[in-house]
């Protein structure tokens, strides 16, 4: 992890590490698109490995439940102005996923239509890295 990631608070039961992170040019793109679209949040729901792609929504656009796992949570804004943004994972992903740590990035290229960084010709990806201590399953 290099110095310049914005780690998400810890939110898993029983832990004491953060799962996910954001690279600093994530972190740009995100307030960007916050004086956008609002608040945001992030969902991942399909892919296995590095450069999956997580979904970058409105939040409570899409809709989370019991299926879901809340993986972190990060604050972009500042002391004056709050912009917390939630990373959301399907808990059937979370099974293959749940021995890594995951670095949300930013890429040129076409992302997905639904996901709201599609219009600025760049698409956010997966950077995963193998933890090497013992990680609790839920």
């Amino acid at each position: 992890m290099t110095s310049s990631a914005l780690e998400a608070a810890v939110t898993l039961p029983g832990e004491d590490f953060s799962r996910v992170a954001l690279t600093a040019a994530s972190v740009d793109l995100l307030r960007t698109l916050w004086t956008r679209h609002g608040p945001l949040m992030f969902h991942q729901s399909g892919g296995c490995c590095d450069g999956s792609a997580p979904m970058c929504y409105p939040a409570g656009e899409f809709l989370t439940g019991d299926s879901d796992v809340l993986l972190g949570r990060f604050e972009l804004g500042s002391a004056s102005e709050s912009q917390p943004l939630e990373f959301w994972m399907s808990r059937e992903q979370f099974n293959y996923w749940s021995h890594t740590h995951l670095t949300v990035d930013v890429v040129s290229g076409r992302g997905s239509g639904f996901s709201v960084e599609a219009p600025e010709g760049k698409r956010f990806l997966i950077r995963s890295t193998l933890m090497d201590w013992d990680v609790p399953g839920i």
